[in-house]
C-alpha cells in the first residue's frame, strides 16, 4: 500500500458515494447511463471470484464488498425502484453495451497471465472496465445538460484510475519484479478515454460555467 494507492482507492469509493447520494436523496438517476453500470456490475463481479477463497486482508475484503454490494444495488435501483427508474432516460442510453463484452472475452482468452478461469475472468473485467465508461460519456454527449453530481461522479471516477497510474509508477521503481502489462495497458486505455471529458470539467470550473460536452 502507498498513498497514491490509498487515495486511488478513497476516490473511487467516493465516486460510488457521490453517484448513491444522487440516488438516494434526490430519488434521481438522471444523467446516469444504466449501460455503463451494468458493465461495472460484471467487471466487479468477474474480478472478485476469489474473494471467499483468497483472503489478503481485511481492507481488501471489505473494498471488494462494497464494489460488489454497490454496483448491483445502482442497477437494481435503476431498473426496479418505483421512483428511481422513472428518471431514467432510455431513449438516450442506447448505447449497445453488449457488443464490448465480446471483443473483451476473447482477448482475455487469448492474452492472460495464466491460462485458468480466475485469471482469465480477472483480465476480461481489466478490459471491461476499460471500456465500461463510453455508454456514460456518449450519453453526457447526448443529453449535454449535465448536472453536478453526474459530473462530479464521472470525474472522480476518471481520477481514481489516474492516481493508480501513479500507483503503478511509483511501484515500478520501489519494487522489484514489479511489472503487470495487462494492467497497465487496459488502464492507461481507459484513463484515455476520459480526455476529453477532463479538459470540458476543468473548464468549466475555471469559467465558473455549467459543465457540457459538445455534441
Amino acid at each position: 500500500m502507498n498513498i497514491f494507492r490509498l487515495a486511488g482507492d478513497m476516490t473511487h469509493l467516493l465516486s460510488v458515494l457521490v453517484l448513491l447520494l444522487k440516488i438516494h436523496t434526490i430519488k434521481s438517476c438522471a444523467g446516469i447511463s444504466l449501460k455503463t453500470q451494468e458493465l461495472y456490475a460484471i467487471v466487479f463481479a468477474t474480478r472478485y471470484l476469489d474473494i471467499f477463497t483468497n483472503y489478503i486482508s481485511p481492507y481488501n475484503t471489505i473494498m471488494k464488498l462494497i464494489f460488489l454490494g454497490s454496483s448491483f444495488s445502482i442497477v437494481w435501483y435503476m431498473r426496479y425502484h418505483k421512483i428511481v427508474r422513472r428518471s431514467y432516460d432510455k431513449d438516450q442510453d442506447t448505447f449497445r453495451h453488449y457488443i464490448l463484452m465480446l471483443p473483451c472475452l476473447i482477448l482475455a482468452l487469448l492474452i492472460n497471465e495464466k491460462f485458468t478461469v480466475k485469471e482469465v475472468m480477472w483480465a476480461f473485467s481489466l478490459y471491461l472496465e476499460a471500456v465500461a465508461i463510453l455508454p456514460q460519456l456518449v450519453l453526457l454527449q447526448r443529453t449535454r445538460n449535465i448536472d453536478n453530481l453526474t459530473g462530479q461522479y464521472v470525474f472522480l471516477l476518471g481520477a481514481y484510475r489516474a492516481l493508480y497510474i501513479l500507483n503503478w509508477i511509483y511501484r515500478y521503481f520501489t519494487e522489484e519484479h514489479f511489472v503487470h502489462w495487462i494492467t497497465w495497458i487496459s488502464g492507461s486505455v481507459q484513463t484515455l478515454l476520459y480526455a476529453d471529458f477532463f479538459y470540458y470539467y476543468f473548464q468549466s470550473w475555471k469559467n465558473n460555467v455549467k459543465l457540457q460536452l459538445p455534441a
